[in-house]
């Protein structure tokens, strides 16, 4: 699926001026500032920048957990005021539930929902397949891997339908190699099911391997210092081609500078 041109499509998440200040007994912290983003629909954005520029403090508050302090975020043109089915979640941690099955994992949201039995179980079988889980249906987390049970955590986002889903550096817990074969998972996951991505990373080359577009944040307070598009086609991106791509390395140390260097007009 080619990438959506975000210039010219209507933006699925639209966010403008976002602040986010929190108050401590000793302090005021301002987290984010000014922060402007549009995501595309089916559009696979990835989030990049240093520890602490508050990149998992704004997918909390596109998730609707956080209230911004200042500007707005719209989703399809109505402000998002709190958590929704519509966006979906997927944690660092696998946040899966030990005492039931794989499963009754996958179809917890349904659940929640009030689906059927029969239904629900159709469903997440459906995703469980689509993430490359067959025959763990009713084994339990401690029996799985990690990079299984983060399979486990994205089927059960996907199971739920979400219209957008976000991802706050959910591999960075697994070993180098699983990462490596779950972001190829995920690549082609996103694209089989034409869902909107945003992905919170720390990590210059995975944001190029997943992301149709990067949005470089400075140090905090955060804001988008710039937006980078990733020119290679995302159906055929495995790590054996890309690292071997020139063009690979040269968009790697493009970016490893924007998130290395403070920005000229930071804000003090």
């Amino acid at each position: 699926m080619p990438a959506p041109n975000a210039e010219t499509a209507r933006p699925k998440v639209a966010i403008r001026g976002l602040g986010m200040t929190f108050a401590t007994p000793d302090k005021t912290v301002e987290v984010l500032r000014g922060l402007d983003l549009d995501v595309a629909e089916g559009e696979f954005v990835c989030v990049l920048g240093p520890s602490g520029c508050g990149k998992s403090t704004l997918l909390s508050a596109i998730a609707g957990f956080l209230r911004p302090t200042a500007g707005r975020i719209v989703m399809d043109g109505k402000p998002i005021a709190g958590p929704s089915a519509e966006r979906g979640v997927v944690f660092q941690e696998y946040a899966l539930l030990p005492w039931m099955n794989v499963i009754d994992n996958a179809a917890l949201g349904l659940k929640l929902r009030g689906i059927a039995k029969a239904e629900r179980y159709e469903t997440a079988r459906r995703f469980l397949a689509l993430a490359n889980l067959h025959g763990v249906e009713h084994k339990f987390p401690h029996e799985l891997s990690g990079g299984m049970k983060q399979r486990v955590a994205v089927a059960r986002t996907l199971a739920n339908s979400p219209e957008v889903m976000l991802m706050d550096e959910p591999f960075a817990a697994v070993d180098a190699q699983t990462r490596m074969t779950l972001q190829e998972e995920l690549g082609r996951i996103a694209m089989q099911s034409r869902i909107t991505v945003v992905f919170i990373t720390h990590s210059v080359e995975e944001s190029i391997f997943l992301g149709d577009r990067v949005a470089v944040m400075t140090p905090g307070p955060g804001r988008i210092r710039r937006i980078v598009d990733v020119p290679f086609v995302r159906a055929d991106r495995t790590w054996a081609r890309l690292s071997a791509d020139p063009a690979f390395g040269a968009l790697r140390e493009e970016l490893m500078d924007l998130v290395r260097t403070v920005p000229a007009s930071q804000p003090a």
